[in-house]
């Protein structure tokens, strides 16, 4: 199973305003810095939880449909499936009717019976499914503790722009935010 981002989040969870507010920064001659570090701890969250914090939306690709035909995905939280296509022997995409499926949110769970569903005429990412991911649209959808922790990684990024000598005590990622992500992580088997 492979993911691939189509349709990235149309904002950031924190504002610059917000990140210079909690940074203590006045002036404006590190607005583009602070984005990018903004943006940099998003993603970097993103990756360490397995959770897509603002909503986005993926295409999931399978091989072959599930045996127990539950698919788990390994990224969340999930809001929707949004298409479903299988591949002919011939390279042609069809399109599978949506109501062939059962979106647990929950459970971050895609279920349907594998009689329902067509078999892929290709061995290799034979199967798309596009889905919604992430808490919400809006930067206030998305738990207290993970905006928490991305002020403070923007704040630490910030603090040490630079790359540290070997030995020096900068961690990469301080114990306070690994604390606060911590609840928020998928597991991978």
């Amino acid at each position: 199973m492979s993911a691939i981002l189509l349709l990235p989040p149309t904002a950031e969870p924190l504002s610059v305003a917000e990140a210079k507010a909690f940074l203590r920064v006045t002036q404006e001659d590190d607005d583009a810095v602070i984005a990018a570090l903004i943006a940099a701890a998003r993603s970097h969250v993103e990756a360490l939880t397995w959770r897509a914090l603002l909503t986005q939306s993926w295409r999931i690709t399978l091989d072959r449909w599930p045996a127990d035909g539950r698919l788990r995905l390994r990224t969340g939280p999930l809001r929707s499936l949004l298409a479903a296509q299988v591949v002919d022997a011939a390279g042609v995409a069809h399109a599978v009717d949506l109501q062939n499926f059962v979106v647990d949110v929950a459970a971050e769970l895609i279920a349907a019976p594998g009689f329902a569903l067509p078999a892929p005429g290709r061995a290799v990412a034979g199967i798309a499914l596009d889905v919604e991911l992430g808490f919400g649209p809006r930067p206030a959808d998305v738990p207290a503790p993970l905006r928490q922790a991305l002020r403070l990684l923007v704040a630490h990024w910030y603090e040490n722009r630079g790359i540290a000598a070997i030995g020096d005590s900068v961690a990469m990622l301080p114990a306070s935010v690994a604390a606060l992500l911590a609840p928020y992580r998928g597991l991978s088997l």
